[in-house]
């Protein structure tokens, strides 16, 4: 079936890159923003994508394209999340109803896709290193391109962008940065850096004062050098006197806002004049996430990303109904639900989220046991660290984080978790193939990096049953740290018991006994083998079936017994095979000395791209046709 594909108003319709629009005259600019606003509304409530922040900056980014000479010029955006419009009008606009699908656009900027992607993104904070690295770079090629490092969405909250301000303030090379306001990551931001920010922003003193001083800057542009220096100190006085503007000039920035950032003719004025000035400088605009777009204006973080079709004007979901069945939960809500029960048993219990209250399905908790839990803002490392201490005074901390973000707070799982041996519950969503997020969000390496970190059980349940049993056994246990990993999408559907059971650390559970070949899997990958039995069984091939449930410590039993019983292994899971559990399984049979051969299932040595879970499972060979396949091939039954 051919995709659909958006009809471009009749000004964007003949833009197909930065050149083109430059074309234009100033008051058409409005226009390009207005059909631009249109395309990506009319193509997300088909096809789904990231939505709030990409509506948000539509006016910013048609004036970057407009007075910056890209390619030349770098714009390097921050999360990714509000690149779609950048895509647009840099020459993907035909195939962008690809966006998101397999073999299709990824969607956030990728290098290797196009010229006018400076930096590859999709985690926050990263923009301003990225740009400041390359701004030292042009200065050491003697080039005369200009950067601007795009950073908001909630991206200010991580400690990255203030250790890369703080750097650029001190080399003082010429960068701008486009602080994007929208007071929002995916859920409402929080700290004390948000009210910092919209302390500037309600400021009427200060916004009169402003633009008094803006206008007099203007008029003396033909004045001498004294008077304008006075100028440009009056105009930095009253900023540090009355604004926390002063927080940017005192790391080195020229700090120029508040301003609109829907009007797309100040954007423009404001980034031609900012092209002339030296230096580190910062302008600071406002911005609503989802703008254009009422329902995703009114409810930000249900429309920051839409996974099912939607009308265009009202914002109800077109999605088809089932066949009256109850959907399965999602994994992370049958996290949430449990947490809650765990909680309302055990007073010690506390939450963490680094800005991920909704992904990781936490909202139940901090609605029910608000002093409990707590969202720290995009700031992963101090998640970790901020867990650490409560699990020193005697809290049970449960933190819950993406494992692709977990990624970045590996030194202080190391550090301050295991090292000092405390009882850190990891709930780990998003674990293994995640799918149209691609390779920045797929959740491959935990398995592998945490394996190798002393005082850490690294288990991950096959079923929601599993997931629950599991994480009371975690509530009660205090001997290490724990990592429990589980995937996106929905569970299995089974009938859930009441209450909690728990379960023996390092021991797995035997699903199915066979002959010969035996599948050993961790995790909710392990569901495949159930298909895939059954279309061996056609073939009179009859495989065994064990769900170990632990990378670490491993049930070496239970492979002591399959060794002894079957003339085979497969391991099977749900992340990178390089270091995985598949390896900790040849590791100890080899170390056993024992003839049996170890077949290895997982994610290949290489970056896999975008697409649906399925169909990335079936592409690296992991999903059922693939089991059945390495089945016949280790038997030789193979046609």
């Amino acid at each position: 079936m051919e995709l659909y594909k958006p009809k471009a108003g009749p000004t964007l319709e003949h833009i197909h890159t930065p050149d083109d629009l430059k074309k234009l005259k100033p008051e058409q600019l409005q226009d390009v923003c207005d059909e631009l606003r249109e395309f990506i509304i009319d193509l997300v409530s088909v096809y789904g994508g990231h939505f709030g922040a990409s509506l948000g900056v539509i006016e910013l980014t048609v004036a970057l394209h407009y007075v910056y000479n890209t390619p030349h010029d770098e714009i390097i955006w921050d999360v990714g999340h509000q690149a779609y419009g950048h895509k647009i009008l840099t020459g993907r606009r035909e195939e962008f109803h690809t966006n998101r699908k397999y073999k299709g656009l990824s969607g956030f900027p990728k290098r290797t896709e196009s010229e006018y992607d400076s930096f590859g993104v999709g985690h926050s904070s990263t923009s301003i290193s990225a740009g400041l690295g390359m701004a030292i770079a042009r200065d050491l090629n003697k080039s005369d391109k200009k950067i601007v490092s795009i950073i908001g969405d909630g991206a200010m909250t991580g400690g990255m962008a203030f250790e890369a301000l703080n750097n650029a303030g001190a080399l003082k090379s010429d960068m701008l940065v486009v602080l994007n306001d929208n007071n929002m990551s995916i859920d409402p931001n929080v700290g004390a850096l948000k009210e910092y920010l919209a302390e500037i922003t309600t400021s009427k003193t200060f916004n009169k004062m402003r633009d008094e001083i803006y206008d007099l800057l203007g008029h003396l542009k033909g004045a001498g050098d004294k008077m304008r220096k006075a100028a440009s100190k009056l105009e930095r006085a009253a900023t540090a006197a009355i604004t926390p503007g002063a927080l940017f000039q005192a790391l080195g920035f020229k700090y120029y806002g508040p301003v609109d950032g829907h009007n797309v003719d100040a954007l423009r004025r404001h980034l031609e004049d900012l092209r002339t000035v030296s230096g580190p400088k910062l302008l600071h605009i406002v911005t609503v996430k989802g703008k254009g777009f009422a329902p995703a204006e009114r409810e930000q973080t249900k429309w920051h990303a839409q996974s099912s079709p939607f009308d265009k004007i009202t914002g109800k979901s077109l999605a088809k109904p089932g066949n009256g069945a109850k959907p399965a939960p999602k994994y992370q809500d049958v996290f949430g639900e449990a947490l809650v029960e765990l909680a309302a048993k055990n007073e010690d219990i506390v939450a963490i989220t680094p800005a991920m209250p909704s992904g990781s399905s936490l909202w139940p908790m901090m609605h029910t046991f608000p002093d409990r839990a707590f969202d720290v803002g995009i700031a992963e490392q101090h998640a970790v660290t901020f867990a650490a201490g409560l699990a020193t005074q005697g809290k049970k901390a449960f933190a819950a984080l993406y494992s692709t973000f977990l990624q970045r707070a590996y030194d202080q799982v190391i550090h301050d978790v295991a090292i000092q041996k405390l009882p850190v519950v990891f709930c780990i969503d998003r674990a293994g193939l995640v799918g149209a997020d691609g390779p920045t969000h797929h959740g491959l390496y935990d398995v592998s990096y945490l394996r190798a970190v002393p005082n850490m059980i690294v288990s991950s349940p096959m079923d929601e049953q599993e997931l629950r049993d599991m994480m009371f056994t975690a509530s009660e246990y205090n001997d290490a740290s724990w990592a429990i990993r589980y995937p996106r999408g929905r569970s299995t559907g089974m009938q859930v018991r009441e209450g909690f059971k728990a379960t023996e650390i390092g021991k797995g559970r035997i699903i199915h006994e066979g002959e010969k070949a035996a599948v050993l899997s961790f995790g909710p990958i392990g569901n495949y083998v159930t298909e895939a039995r059954e279309i061996l069984s056609r073939d009179e091939v009859e495989i065994g079936h064990f769900d170990m449930r632990y990378a670490k410590p491993l049930d070496t039993e239970m492979i002591d017994y399959v060794m002894a019983n079957y003339e085979h292994i497969i391991t099977l899971e749900d992340g990178t095979k390089l270091g995985g559990f598949g390896s900790a399984v040849a590791e100890y049979v080899a170390a056993k000395g024992a003839g049996i051969p170890v077949t290895i299932m997982g994610v290949p040595d290489e970056i896999v791209e975008h697409g649906t879970q399925r169909q990335l499972h079936d592409e690296v060979g992991i999903g059922p046709d693939g089991i059945v396949n390495q089945v016949k091939r280790v038997l030789g039954v193979l046609v």
